[in-house]
């Protein structure tokens, strides 16, 4: 095989011609193509006369490609290192193809870079494949910090921010509120209406809520279930009660019938409101806990109403 190809120099064109790949040959001390495989046409639009000089070469990139791809290039090919490079190649109808240049450096007797020698590849379709693999992690974890059902952020997401919020609130000496909302007898609406209209209620709700925490750092969660929290930074006791009277108001004036509430025919929430300016000693579960323990308390003194601090409002 060795003997024949040796003997008949015209085999390694039709190899070459007959790959997908692009083969090309650049002499280096004058920068220009002393070949490029026809092909070019076939991928790019271009006719193989028209890629004369590395300049040609490098016009016919992306411009976000092109300072990066040349000056790697022009680097390894000086220091005589084989190296390759994906870059976006222009078409001849203004459109961009992915292009991987393999490249290998050929050294004279005396050592000296003489020419390159190499194959561009189409990896359009891998770069695709590799951009809808980014696009779907980042889904993803959008995904996973996001409640499927009512699209606010979930308990993971909460855990997060609200830690981050203590931390925050620590170094700044700012105070730092949470509001905890239950919707009142929702096991009882669920029973009764059905889990359809069950999640519409729970999308309905979360709507409302995040409409009454209207700034740009406050942050609503559901926490599971019919629950549902508030993070409000560098809020005091004053503007946390305020917010949650803006939610109970607005949960409202939705006036969703619930024939199955005890207490009225329309659906209701209660909350529990609690505010901190944490010391370097203080718990977030502490925290926590004492907010829960005041939602807990608003339910028991009959629901429909905000227990913060001390006080009860209805």
């Amino acid at each position: 095989m060795s003997h024949f190809v040796d003997e008949d120099p015209s085999v390694y064109k039709t190899l070459l011609e007959s790959t997908k790949a692009i083969p090309w040959k650049i002499d280096w001390n004058t920068l220009t193509f002393s070949y490029i495989g026809p092909q070019i046409k076939q991928l790019l639009g271009w006719e193989p006369d028209t890629w004369v000089s590395v300049q040609d070469w490098a016009a016919r990139m992306h411009e976000e490609d092109r300072e990066r791809v040349v000056n790697f290039c022009v680097s390894q090919s000086q220091a005589g290192v084989d190296h390759e490079a994906d870059y976006r190649a222009l078409t001849s109808d203004g459109r961009f193809v992915w292009i991987r240049d393999v490249v290998h450096v050929v050294r004279n007797p005396a050592g000296e870079v003489e020419s390159l020698v190499g194959f561009m590849f189409d990896i359009s379709e891998r770069k695709q494949t590799e951009q809808k693999l980014i696009d779907l992690q980042k889904e993803l974890e959008t995904l996973s910090f996001k409640d499927g059902l009512t699209g606010v952020a979930n308990r993971r997401m909460f855990d997060s921010v609200l830690e981050v919020e203590w931390l925050n609130a620590k170094r700044t000496h700012q105070p730092l509120s949470l509001v905890m909302v239950d919707i009142d007898y929702f096991k009882q609406y669920n029973d009764h209406y059905g889990h359809l209209q069950g999640d519409d209620c729970l999308k309905r709700v979360s709507q409302a809520l995040t409409g009454s925490a209207a700034r740009a750092r406050d942050f609503v969660a559901r926490f599971g279930g019919e629950e549902f929290v508030l993070v409000l930074p560098d809020s005091n006791a004053e503007a946390a009660l305020a917010v949650a009277e803006r939610c109970r108001s607005a949960i409202l004036s939705l006036q969703i019938p619930h024939e199955k509430s005890h207490i009225d025919q329309l659906l209701s929430i209660s909350l529990g409101v609690g505010t901190a300016i944490p010391e370097q000693d203080d718990l977030l579960t502490d925290f926590i806990n004492k907010v829960d323990r005041r939602l807990y308390q608003a339910k028991q003194n009959g629901r429909n109403c905000i227990v913060a601090e001390s006080t009860v409002r209805k």
